[in-house]
């Protein structure tokens, strides 16, 4: 067994939450080591980036085939998301605007995002509505069960939270390190499983269809 794994576990089991094994074969690996479940839908997967260090779980749904969506390093897409790139009416026209999600990003289960733009150390609790155009600026949190309106801007260092999302507080100044530890956290907790297997499945075998594989993504190395 290579020296690097078991440092994985140690760091995993020095932390206060207990790791989260899974099913190497349940997910591709690429070189910059993000983790993308096969269970994902990545659709136009051309015009999506992982930076590295990035974990896509079962159920996620990424419409690149809609705009660029580039994703930053140390982003945990929970399961059962939708980034949907946002859009707007022109003269009878839909123009959809490229996402960019920066570093450090924690998206809640079964969220539907679409946003413009989220910022790095942005904490999205579970089953939020971040709706079309909203910009999430560095180091804000979306409370779990939040729907912001089109167009919300979410300044630094506060809290949304609500139907709809209102400002609700401020955030002290060390949130940028708490949030910071916590993305590293779930990405380091997050580790395969003994039974698992020692090789890496083949690219071509993932259980969604070929055209929307998460192994044709721009999956940085």
């Amino acid at each position: 067994m290579s020296q690097e794994a078991p440092d994985e576990l140690s760091l995993a089991l020095d932390l206060e939450a207990p790791p989260i094994y899974y099913n190497k074969a349940d997910y591709i690996q690429t070189a910059s080591g993000n983790k993308v479940s096969r269970n994902s839908v990545l659709c136009g997967s051309q015009n999506i980036s992982l930076v590295g260090n990035s974990v896509v779980k079962p159920g996620v749904v990424l419409r690149g085939d809609l705009q660029l969506l580039k994703i930053g390093k140390f982003v945990i897409v929970g399961d059962g998301c939708v980034l949907r790139p946002s859009y707007k009416k022109y003269k009878g026209n839909i123009a959809f605007f490229p996402m960019s999600i920066g570093d450090y990003v924690t998206i809640g289960p079964k969220s539907i995002v679409c946003a413009a733009q989220i910022g790095s150390c942005v904490d999205i609790g579970e089953n939020c509505v971040i709706s079309k155009r909203c910009i999430l600026k560095d180091n804000s949190m979306i409370l779990p069960g939040t729907i912001l309106p089109p167009d919300t801007i979410v300044p630094p260092l506060t809290v949304f939270g609500g139907i709809p999302g209102r400002y609700l507080g401020e955030l002290p100044e060390s949130q940028p390190i708490v949030q910071k530890e916590h993305a590293m956290t779930e990405y380091r907790r997050f580790l395969p499983s003994a039974k698992s297997g020692g090789a890496t499945p083949k690219a071509s075998t993932p259980k969604a269809k070929a055209a929307k594989s998460p192994s044709n993504a721009q999956l940085s190395p």
